[in-house]
């Protein structure tokens, strides 16, 4: 079919055209078009896809009707969920295609049976064995091993539930065809039905750790694709950063330790082993109480000008290639010792990587323009990093390794009419771009209210200056808001004062989970939730529980954090100008998504209030203020007052 003939099936008289809620949308059709055009081309695709265009079911027709192996990749598990057991079908129902589809996900999604069988004989596990019980049971009858399918008996809080470590593997951990139970391996089993499938739907972690990491004993998902879809692909630059970057966290360590302990103490002729273990486990320990009362994230020279830090730091190492050292001769004894050496390995290069002594002068300054080096204070301990200024190259070599038709596609990744922004990050400067706004009426369906009066954003009285006036507009919504703070800081005052002020129901992150408190949020239907950067995008209200959108500044980036300020040194450096180039798009991009949130079916009507008055006092102000929907702007509260009455 012709790429103009596949844009006919999304329109009226379609396949499509009996599906409830569905309604021909001529950007929907545009994109599709332009999708099958990229696949005939083998070519690459950047399309900003408005809110309401309908991009899912854009790129899924002319996957689907390709003939060719598409991978799907969206920015978080709920994402995916969505697409495979909610939009995936109906797509594939309707052009009746016979296409084989799977789903796969992270292998921390997935239950271990070789350590759900090892944890049985922890004595620190006994606090949870009614759990391990009822997981027992259900791995007897579960088909995909996903631990989703457990609902309460594992809940939301996985990566901090000490039993779920146990009973999942890692990439470190994992002893892949070595292990004793790798024929009936869920994680094996999810890959071996992606291999075989002619579209699968990952997520960008997954993606991106398929290729960088290359897990052992595993086919890649990458091998065979002749087309790359990225959903959300706003999200890579920052996690395309973490993943061609090192990283070794305290917890890795201590894993790798109290691993080779346990093993160890199975073995009588290895007490020296056992020892070692015990000494570089308190090697870490150590390390990880330097973190305690740091900032959460600072340049390594800083972290490291201390010199109990750099003496500690300095034994981690040397405890750690003496670990290596010992397990060594023990490869060949069994899975367990040989999957701990690799690890040791791996961690013990990633480890003198981020540490190593700083080049000669000479050096310096051509090394800062391709990596930095830092740390980051974690809820325990901490993590050592080297993160790539630039990941152009890298991704290019990612598309020169697996080349055919990629796409990216997202509801903002321009700004204005430029997409330089991202296709620079990514070096897609070969990519065909395409820009669709939003088939909704914003002119008729929203309002953009600027007040007046705030004092500006750096003013120590500015979030209780933003919860004054947010209060007013609020009760005239008669609640239905969400209130987006920029910080954590800027949450805890302006919650506490609407607490105080609102005889409505205030809901705010970190009382419950997000997807709770967004299900409380919609049952309500006239509840304030206030939250930061997490609701910020990702999240689907549709209807009147939600009739207000207030953000509470242009979300720059903090000053301070290592990565973001060696882009910036990065630019300067180049002549450029950091405001313009990167802090400006970026705080853009994130507004985009914020307000985003606010319009989200053809039925949908509400208020949209920026508070940052530099928005009207600088003279970028009218940029921002061009990159979001034309809606018309109020400034007044009466008129805000009097649009809020007629919803």
């Amino acid at each position: 079919m012709t790429p103009e003939e596949i844009a006919g099936l999304l329109g009226d008289g379609g396949p499509f055209s009996g599906l409830p809620g569905f309604a021909a949308r001529e950007p929907q059709q545009r994109m599709a078009a332009a999708v099958a055009d990229a696949y005939e081309r083998e070519a690459a695709l950047v399309v900003e896809a408005g809110t309401g265009t309908g991009k899912t079911y854009a790129y899924l027709v002319p996957a689907l009707l390709s003939g060719k192996r598409t991978l799907v990749s969206t920015g978080t598990r709920t994402l995916q969920d969505q697409l495979f057991h909610r939009d995936l079908p109906r797509v594939r129902d309707a052009l009746r295609a016979p296409a084989r589809v799977a789903l796969l996900k992270g292998r921390a999604n997935y239950l271990c049976l070789y350590r759900m069988k090892r944890a049985r004989g922890l004595p620190a596990l006994r606090w949870a064995w009614d759990r391990l019980r009822a997981i027992e049971d259900w791995a007897r009858r579960t088909d995909a091993g996903e631990l989703a399918e457990l609902g309460p008996v594992i809940g939301e809080a996985r990566e901090d539930d000490g039993l779920v470590r146990q009973i999942t593997s890692t990439a470190d951990n994992c002893l892949g065809s070595r292990c004793d139970d790798f024929e009936q391996c869920f994680v094996a089993r999810a890959r071996r039905n992606a291999q075989a499938a002619d579209l699968v739907v990952v997520n960008h972690h997954l993606l991106l750790a398929d290729f960088v990491l290359k897990d052992q004993g595993f086919g890649q998902i990458l091998s065979g694709s002749d087309a790359i879809i990225i959903d959300e692909a706003h999200q890579l630059p920052e996690l395309a950063a973490e993943f061609f970057g090192r990283r070794v966290s305290t917890r890795q360590l201590q894993e790798l330790a109290r691993d080779v302990q346990a093993e160890a103490q199975l073995q009588p002729d290895l007490s020296a082993l056992v020892e070692a273990a015990q000494v570089f486990s308190g090697d870490v320990t150590r390390f990880e109480q330097l973190f305690a009362g740091l900032p959460q994230r600072q340049p390594l020279t800083a972290f490291l000008a201390d010199d109990e830090r750099r003496r500690v730091a300095e034994q981690v190492g040397d405890s750690l290639a003496g670990l290596r050292q010992m397990l060594s001769p023990l490869e060949e004894r069994d899975a367990e010792f040989a999957a701990a050496l690799e690890r040791a390995v791996g961690l013990l290069e990633r480890w003198t990587h981020v540490l190593r002594e700083p080049p000669p002068p000479a050096e310096a300054e051509a090394a800062a323009l391709h990596e930095v080096r830092w740390v980051e204070a974690l809820i325990r301990g901490g993590s050592v990093n080297a993160t790539p200024i630039e990941v152009a190259d890298d991704f290019q070599r990612m598309r020169e390794t697996y080349p055919g038709t990629w796409l990216f596609t997202s509801a903002t990744l321009a700004v204005g009419e430029d997409f330089g922004h991202f296709s620079r990050a990514l070096g897609l400067d070969d990519a065909q771009t395409l820009r669709l706004d939003s088939p909704f009426d914003y002119a008729r369906q929203a309002r953009l209210y600027l007040p007046s009066g705030l004092p500006e954003p750096n003013d120590p009285r500015y979030p209780l200056a933003v919860a004054a006036a947010a209060q007013p507009v609020i009760e005239a919504a008669g609640g239905g808001a969400f209130v987006l703070c920029t910080s954590h800081r800027a949450l805890r005052q302006i919650a506490e004062r609407l607490r105080a002020q609102l005889k409505l129901r205030v809901l705010v992150q970190g009382d419950d989970s997000r997807s709770a408190l967004l299900d409380a949020f919609a049952e309500d239907g006239n509840a304030v939730l206030v939250g930061t950067s997490s609701f910020w995008e990702g999240v689907d209200v549709k209807g009147s529980a939600l009739r207000c959108v207030i953000i509470d500044r242009l979300p720059f980036a903090a000053p301070g954090d290592p990565v973001f300020e060696a882009k910036l040194d990065a630019i300067r450096r180049r002549g450029g100008t950091p405001f313009f180039d990167l802090q400006l798009p970026e705080a853009i991009v994130m507004l985009r998504q914020g307000a985003g949130r606010l319009i989200r079916d053809p039925s949908d009507r509400g208020l949209l209030m920026l508070c940052d008055p530099r928005i009207s006092s600088k003279a970028y102000g009218r940029r921002v203020l061009a990159s979001l929907p034309r809606m018309p702007v109020l400034r007044e509260l009466d008129a805000v007052r009097e649009f809020l009455s007629t919803l």
